[in-house]
Formats: C-alpha cells, sequence, structure tokens
C-alpha cells in the first residue's frame, strides 16, 4: 500500500509523457485518478498510524560499495503520514483546479505529467528513510520546479525565473550535501535509525574548520567547533534555499511567472515546506546542537518580519501572496529553533490549506479578468465573483489568525513555544505579534482593493467578469472548510504525544496576538475601505520607505552589484584572455602551419600522370630496399 501512494503519480507522470499525442488535451483523464488513488492511500497510512502502526523499511538495495550501503525504503511515522496527507490532498485539488485553469492550453498534457513527476518525487521525499534518497529527491523537487516555472518557456520571464530558482536553490544544496557528506564521514551511515542512534555519542565531537590551512603548513591553524553544530546549519543551508529564507529568499516571489496552480502546489504547500520537513526529520541532530536551533530560529524570526514588511505594498496580487509564504515559513522555522517542532508542523500544515486556497483565489480572479494581476486594475469583484471572495476571506482571516480558524490555534501554539523558551524566545514573539500586525494588514488589504470599493477593472472586461466553472470553484470550498477544521484536529499531540502540554498562565501573548490580528485588519478596512486616498499620501510622506518595501529592499539589486556583475566581469575577462588569446590562439596557430604545410603540398599535385607513377616507384623501391637491407 505504501508503495502505491509514490508509485501512482509516477505511473502518470510516464502514461502521460510516453503517450505523446494520443491523450491530445485529456492529460486529466490520467493524472486526476492517479493522484486522487494516492490521496485516499494517504489517508488509510494516516488512520494506521494513529493506530500504532511504525515502520521502517527497505525496498531494495540501491549501493553498495565496501562498507557503504543505501537501500530505497520508506519511513512511515507520525510526520510523514501527515505530510502525504498534505501533499497528496492539496495535489489533488491542484490537478482538479488546473482542468479549469489549464483548459486549451498549448502544453496541457505536459503540464499534468510535470505535475505527476512533482507529486511522486515529494512523497518520495517525505517517505526516506536515509540521507541520499532524501537528497535524490530533494533535488527532484527542485528539477520539477524548474520545469513547471518555466511551463511557458516562450515567456523571457517565465525562463528567467525558473534560472533564478535553480540557480538559487543550488547555493543552499550545495551546503546540504556537504552536510550530508559530513555526516557520513562523522557516522559511518546515511540511514536515519544509524544517525539518530549514534547521534548522541558524537555530541563532543568537533571539527577543524581551518584544516585546509594545515595542508599548507600553517600547523597552529585551528578553530575546533562542534561536528554537529557544523553538520546542522550545513543542513539548514539547503533548507533556506529551498524554503526561500533570508538570504537565498530572492527566488520563490519571482517564481509567480508559473502558472497560478503551481504557486499553490509547489510554493505555497509542499516543495517549499521541505525545509522545514527535513529540519523537524532531523531534530535528533539539531537537539544537540543549541547554536544551530539558534540560527535556525533567528533567521526565521527575521525572516517573517522582513518579507512581511515588503507584501505591504506590492501590486501583483501573486507576489503579496508569495511574500506571504516567505513570512509563514519564517513563522515555522522560529517554531523549529526554539525546539516547538510540533507547533512549526502544525502551522505548514494549517497553512497549506489556506495559503493552498489563496493562490488558487488569486487564479480565479486572474482568469476572471484575462490574466490581469495588476491589483490596482481590479476592485468591486465581491458581486462577480461570490464564490471566489468569500472562499478567499476565509483564507484571509486564516491567515491574518483570526479567532475559531485553523491559523489562530497554529499560530498562537508557536507564539506561546516562543515565549516559553526564555529571553531570546520572548524577543522572537514580539517579533511574531509584530508580523502578525503586518500579515493581518497586507492579506486584508489585497482582499479590500480587489473585492471591496469601486471597481478599476477595464471597460471592456467589466461585463464579462463571471466566476469560474466547478472545477476551480470547488477547490476553492473544500480549501476553505479546511481553512477552518484543521485548528481542530489535534496536530501537535499526534505529532509528538506527551510533548505539547498546554501553556499556562500565558493568556497575555494569546490576546495579544488577537488584538494584533484585530488591529491589521482595522487598520487595512481604514485605508482601503473608509479612506482610499490616505494610503497614497502616507506613500508620499514615508516616501523612503514606502520605496524600501515596494523595491523588496534592493536584495536583488545589492545581489546584482555584488555578485552577477562581478561574476559576469570575470567571466568576460577569462574569454577575452583565455579562450580567446590563449586556447584560440594555439588553435589558431595550428591551423595556420597546416595551412602552410597544405600550401607547400600543394606544389607537388602537378596533375601529371608520370610525376605520380615516378613517385610510387621510388616509394616501392624504397620499401622493398628496407624490408631486404634494414
Amino acid at each position: 500500500m505504501v508503495a502505491l501512494i509514490p508509485a501512482l503519480p509516477l505511473a502518470a507522470f510516464l502514461a502521460i509523457g510516453l503517450s505523446g499525442s494520443w491523450l491530445r488535451g485529456r492529460g486529466h483523464y490520467v493524472g486526476v485518478p492517479a493522484v486522487l488513488l494516492s490521496l485516499v492511500l494517504s489517508l488509510l497510512t494516516l488512520w494506521r498510524v494513529g493506530q500504532g502502526l511504525r515502520v521502517d523499511d527497505e525496498l531494495y538495495v540501491w549501493i553498495v560499495s565496501g562498507d557503504f550501503r543505501v537501500a530505497i525504503g520508506w519511513l512511515i511515522d507520525p510526520l510523514t503520514a501527515v505530510m502525504l496527507v498534505l501533499v497528496t490532498t492539496v495535489s489533488s485539488l491542484v490537478h482538479v483546479y488546473s482542468m479549469g485553469y489549464m483548459r486549451g492550453d498549448s502544453g496541457y498534457d505536459r503540464f499534468f505529467a510535470y505535475l505527476g513527476l512533482f507529486t511522486f518525487s515529494m512523497l518520495m521525499l517525505v517517505l526516506s528513510n536515509n540521507l541520499l534518497q532524501l537528497y535524490i529527491f530533494w533535488e527532484a523537487v527542485g528539477l520539477c520546479s524548474y520545469l513547471l516555472i518555466a511551463h511557458w518557456y516562450e515567456r523571457k520571464s517565465a525562463c528567467d525565473a525558473a534560472t533564478k530558482a535553480f540557480v538559487v536553490n543550488r547555493v543552499g544544496d550545495f551546503g546540504f550535501g556537504l552536510g550530508i557528506l559530513l555526516i557520513f564521514l562523522l557516522f559511518g551511515a546515511v540511514d536515519y535509525a544509524s544517525v539518530f542512534a549514534a547521534a548522541p555519542e558524537m555530541a563532543s565531537a568537533t571539527v577543524n574548520l581551518l584544516a585546509p590551512l594545515t595542508w599548507l603548513g600553517w600547523e597552529a591553524a585551528r578553530w575546533d567547533v562542534g561536528a554537529l553544530t557544523v553538520i546542522c546549519l550545513l543542513l539548514f543551508t539547503g533548507a533556506v534555499g529551498k524554503s526561500a529564507q533570508l538570504p537565498l529568499h530572492t527566488w520563490l516571489p519571482d517564481a509567480m511567472e508559473g502558472p497560478t496552480p503551481i504557486s499553490a502546489l509547489i510554493h505555497a504547500a509542499t516543495m517549499v515546506t521541505a525545509g522545514v520537513f527535513m529540519v523537524a526529520r532531523m531534530s535528533p541532530l539539531f537537539d544537540l546542537s543549541p547554536a544551530a536551533l539558534t540560527v535556525v530560529a533567528l533567521v526565521g524570526g527575521a525572516t517573517a518580519l522582513f518579507a512581511a514588511t515588503i507584501a505591504l505594498t506590492q501590486t501583483d496580487i501573486k507576489r503579496i501572496v508569495a511574500y506571504s509564504t516567505v513570512s509563514q515559513l519564517g513563522y515555522m522555522f522560529m517554531a523549529a529553533g526554539v525546539g516547538a517542532y510540533a507547533a512549526g508542523m502544525y502551522h505548514l500544515l494549517t497553512h497549506g490549506a489556506f495559503k493552498a486556497l489563496l493562490f488558487l483565489g488569486c487564479g480565479s480572479v486572474i482568469i476572471a479578468l484575462h490574466h490581469e494581476q495588476d491589483i490596482r486594475r481590479m476592485g468591486g469583484l465581491k458581486d462577480a465573483l461570490p464564490v471566489t471572495h468569500w472562499t478567499m476571506l476565509i483564507g484571509s482571516l486564516a491567515l491574518a489568525g483570526f479567532p475559531l480558524t485553523a491559523g489562530f490555534f497554529s499560530k498562537d501554539e508557536i507564539l506561546l513555544s516562543a515565549w516559553s523558551a526564555g529571553p531570546l524566545g520572548q524577543l522572537l514573539a514580539l517579533t511574531g505579534l509584530a508580523t502578525a500586525f503586518l500579515t493581518a494588514f497586507y492579506s486584508f488589504r489585497l482582499l479590500f482593493i480587489v473585492f471591496w470599493g469601486a471597481s478599476r477593472v477595464d471597460p471592456k472586461q467589466a461585463d464579462h467578469i463571471h466566476e469560474p466553472p466547478v472545477t476551480m470553484t470547488a477547490p476553492l470550498l473544500i480549501l476553505a472548510v479546511l481553512s477552518v477544521i484543521t485548528g481542530y484536529i489535534g496536530i501537535p499531540g499526534f505529532l509528538a504525544p506527551g510533548e505539547t502540554a498546554p501553556h499556562e498562565g500565558q493568556t497575555g501573548i494569546v490576546a495579544a496576538a488577537i488584538l494584533a490580528g484585530l488591529g491589521g485588519i482595522a487598520a487595512a478596512y481604514v485605508l482601503y475601505v473608509q479612506s482610499p486616498e490616505l494610503p497614497r499620501r502616507l506613500a508620499e510622506q514615508w516616501r523612503t520607505l514606502y520605496a524600501l518595501s515596494l523595491n523588496k529592499w534592493y536584495v536583488d539589486e545589492l545581489y546584482d552589484r555584488l555578485i552577477v556583475r562581478p561574476t559576469v566581469r570575470l567571466a568576460h575577462a577569462l574569454w577575452r584572455h583565455m579562450d580567446v588569446r590563449v586556447i584560440d590562439g594555439a588553435v589558431n596557430g595550428v591551423a595556420a602551419l597546416l595551412s602552410q604545410w597544405a600550401g607547400q603540398a600543394r606544389r607537388m599535385q602537378s596533375g601529371q600522370l608520370q610525376h605520380y607513377a615516378l613517385v610510387m616507384t621510388v616509394g616501392l623501391f624504397l620499401l622493398v630496399s628496407m624490408y631486404f637491407f634494414w
């Protein structure tokens, strides 16, 4: 049964990919049933895990080389079970939604094939029972992300965004790979069971970070750091790239160039959460390195606040939600950094529901407005798109942490866990409260500008706005329900029974979180419903801060100046001096020499038959003489 969960999407990918033109726009007939059946099997697995099922098994041995042995297998536990359900649920709804959103697209079948490949890769990632399998499928989901972001490869912007996502993730994945290599060198194994069992014994092991200098003769060069700290920080580097944390966050907003269903599937609910899942999975190592946990918490808190400040002023409907994703992922890492892995995973699961809802809702608006994404050209759509409006309202309430929604429970669990973690945790909790206010503000800023107030829609399109087909509205309704009920399932207790005791005497932080969310909603209402001219005046009054937020704090420009341009100049200099002068010079010199020799040889070609016969005779005479007298 477990094998079928990833095998069905893989079979769909192969069937659609090998069908050629036979399907002709009917790829969903293969892809949708396959992923729905995977969802059913995932729910059954979740139920069995709730009954006590635990599996750490091998499917087959993959690599054997001396003492190095790696198998393809799976680890079934509560963490795996909830991730299986999340991936297959969101993937199923995105498959159904894409039937309406991608209808008529020239790459329709290719799109469904890549959806199947991505779902297979993500499922194998969460099922992994060893680090090498995790790394292989970690890279596979990155490849699928590249393919899906560049689905409309005719657009230069889509190709550039896909390339950016691929390159930026390679930076993080390089560190991730080094971390896995160091684990193998230290533990002699890469399977979770062996590594986790031996980890306490390795807590005192150190690594000399200046070892390369000793190879150069500097024997006294030493900087001994805990080996587990180095390993955890290297692994976290991969999570920073995959989950778009500072400073490798820049690829995620640009990835909105891909189709909106991909934004919901990959960049809201599944792929970008792989980093959070990995940190939770490797918690036995992170727990032994307080320094690494501190870094995780600080990066998460800083990213949560930083991305929220950018979302305040963006005008592209999908980019607002994208920066919200970056911010909420920061929340999850902040929870993991204070040791509240269950709280972080709780928020990961609830966030998957309401963020997928918001992305798919954005897609409905975009389709209704003939692919318009600028919120300044929207407004007054709540009557024309009632289902989209009400479902996005529920998603926005959940994102803002409104009481009784799923986001309220998971966000407060993080804030309470942080507040209980000492002075640093309390500082992070205050950062989380500030982020909560900004989150409520920008989420309802989007809602009010798009659906309320006066219409700014192109008059030529205004009369043709209507709700999308049921294949697109049904997933919205299902996700709206999930955005509420997932907060009541008791996920933290399921993930970590006995470790999530209720927080007592901290009603103040809960009250502050509620007030922060309500304050953000109220501020957005005043600015964008009651006094819609006020934001423009404030932007002029606070021009510098507004420009910083609108231009994403100029991080892309900074990278362009410090990294991209110097790299291009270096490449050009190498081309000019090495390729042109050295390599091309050598090749051209040999060619010139051969050309001169060929010119001399041409003089021997007289065209006279008797000359050729004479040369042949002399040559034959010399050969015979050498044979008899040499």
